[in-house]
Order: structure tokens, then sequence, then C-alpha cells
């Protein structure tokens, strides 16, 4: 009987698989990270804006602007320059707005609940509403029901949102006024809200309904229900076109062939087993919709005055205020990379291959 040979390499053992697995999501989130700031950094010195003058004035003497020049760090070298912006965003520290006077990152953090309020309450309605319709015209091809769904999909990639915006307000506001105007809440609410209400995520709904201020939360539902209803038709439109195709290919396997044929139930073949396999690279669109829907709400958020981050952005961008600009450049980057780590632990979640 011959001895084990001791000597052949063992294989990893689970702990040090999740570690390696870990670490690898870690170095990749951490250079993405680098290259966002590397490509903001590139552009906050390539724009044809001095940022000495945006802070002193044209009217300052030559003196005054080699003194402001060397406070902002701009006489050091560019690898420095690059480093030390590094160093402070790690730090959470984004530079000084020049329109608000103050930190980026505190701007941002009083205004992103906003956009994520609405960002996320326009995703609920467009999975509420797209996945329920693409699964019907997938099983119903050259229907009517198909023909709406995807003349629904196709009038939502067409019109402008701003012109949507624009004709809401003009009929759901102005005319029927069934709905709340342009901000978050009516003036009145608002002085009430800053005055009566603990802030505590900054997103109105919560914090009013936490606070016991019902007739302040229906006030805020009226203000949200048509921007949310406008940037939850294009989540619709996408997330109804991608179930559509994907559950016109998933209805075409052969596992679906066999379920049909030993007499299962229509509704389980198609709502139980198709759709469960779909929902895996479902998963990633509704990531993506959501992450379009928090950072590309801008005209949503000018046409309805609402507080957000795209609104701050474009303030910021009219008024030549470029750290504020590549502040909300980079959280927006990051919102983009958090939400592309989340929905891939769900799809290991939802996908046993994929573990």
């Amino acid at each position: 009987m011959t001895a084990p040979d001791i000597s052949s390499p063992r294989p990893p053992s689970q702990i040090a698989r999740r570690f390696k697995r870990v670490a690898s999501v870690v170095l990749a989130l951490f250079a993405t990270f680098l290259g966002l700031l590397l490509v903001t950094f590139i552009i906050g010195r390539v724009v044809p804006i001095d940022p000495v003058l945006a802070v002193i004035g044209e009217r300052a003497s030559q003196a005054q602007y080699e003194a402001a020049r060397e406070a902002l760090g701009l006489d050091k070298p560019m690898w420095q320059q690059f480093g030390i912006y590094v160093w402070n965003a790690l730090q959470g520290d984004l530079g000084q707005s020049l329109l608000t006077r103050r930190p980026v990152a505190e701007d941002i953090a009083r205004v992103f609940p906003a956009t994520l309020e609405l960002a996320t309450i326009a995703t609920i309605f467009g999975i509420l509403a797209g996945i329920p319709a693409g699964v019907l015209a997938a099983t119903r091809p050259g229907s009517w029901i198909d023909q709406l769904v995807r003349l629904i999909g196709l009038m939502g990639y067409s019109m402008p949102v701003f012109w949507l915006g624009l004709m809401g307000l003009l009929l759901f506001y102005g005319m029927l006024g069934w709905v709340g105007g342009p901000g978050r809440l009516d003036a009145v609410h608002e002085m009430m809200f800053e005055l009566e209400v603990r802030r505590v995520t900054g997103m109105i709904l919560i914090d009013t309904a936490l606070a016991g201020q019902w007739e302040m939360f229906r006030n805020a539902v009226s203000h949200i229900i048509l921007p949310a209803g406008v940037l939850g038709y294009y989540s619709m439109a996408y997330i109804s076109r991608m179930t559509r195709s994907f559950m016109m290919n998933e209805l075409s396997q052969e596992y679906i062939t066999t379920a049909r044929v030993k007499g299962m139930p229509e509704w389980r073949v198609v709502w139980v087993h198709a759709l469960k396999n779909v929902m895996v690279p479902l998963i990633t669109v509704i990531a993506l919709s959501y992450a379009n829907l928090l950072e590309g709400s801008v005209l949503t958020e000018t046409v309805f005055a609402w507080p957000g981050l795209g609104l701050y952005i474009t303030n910021a961008l009219f008024s030549a205020d470029m750290p504020a600009v590549l502040g909300g450049t980079v959280v927006v980057g990051l919102v983009f990379v958090g939400l592309n780590m989340f929905s891939d632990v769900l799809y290991r979640l939802v996908d046993p291959r994929a573990k």
C-alpha cells in the first residue's frame, strides 16, 4: 500500500475561494473608481474655464491670482494634483461649490434624496407595468395586445421627456387640477416641512410618514405622481420591450414544450417556469434602467423644478461651477458601479449556476 502524496496541491477551500472573489471585487471597484476620478480630473483640466478666475473674479490683481493659484494647488505638477484629488475624494472631499460656497459633498447629500425618491417610485412603476405587459405581449405574438405594447414602447422611446412633462403639467395640473404643480411640496407645506419634520432620510414621503404628517404626505404624493409617472413611462417602455424579447426566446426552449406536453397549466408554464429564468437577465436591465433614472432625470427635474441631483448639476454647469459638476459626475459614476455590483449579487442569488 503506497503512502498518499502529501506534496500534491490541495484544492482551495470554500473560504479561500470566497476571499479571492471578494478581493477581486474590491480591486475591480477601486480600479473603476480610480479610472472615474482620472476622467473627471482630466475634464476639469481641459475645459476652457480658469478655476482661479472662477474663485477670485476677473478684476483680481496678478498677485491675488498667483496666491489663489497656489492655495488651490494648481502650481504643483499634474501627477501631484491628481494624487491630492484622489486622496481628498477618498475622504469624501469633492471640493467646494463656487455657486453655493458649501462643500460639494454636503450639497449632493442634500439634493440626492430627492432624485433617489423620484427614480425609485418611477422604477417601481416601470417594473409593475412593464414586466406583465412584456409577458402578455410575448405569449400572444402578433395579437392586438402585442401590437399595443410595442406601440406604447415605441412612443416611450420617441416622445421627448420635456415635451411629455410640459403636456402633463398643462393637462393634469393646469386644466384638471388633479396633481400638484412643480416642486416637491406647496409653498406652505414646504415651510412647515422645514420647521416641523425631522429629516431622517431626506425623502419627503418617508420623513412625513415617520412624523405622522399625513396631510403633508398627501401633498407630497400629489407633487411626485406626475414626474414619477413621466419617468416611469420611459422605464416601463424599456422594461416591457426587454421582457418581451427575453420571454419570446424562453418560450421557444425545449423544457417549455416538455412542460406543455405533460399537461402543465399554461399560467404556470409562463408565469413560474419561463418568467423565473427570464428574471436572471432582467435583473441587469432593471438595474441599468434605475441607474439611468438616477442620473438621467435632468430634463424631468428641470421641467418640474424638482430639487434633485440632475437640477443641481445643470445649475452648476450653467454657472461654470466645475467642482459641483465634477463632484456630481463622480457620484453618478459611483451609482452605476454600485448598481452593477448589486445586480451581480442578485444574479448569483437567482441563478444557482452563477455561484
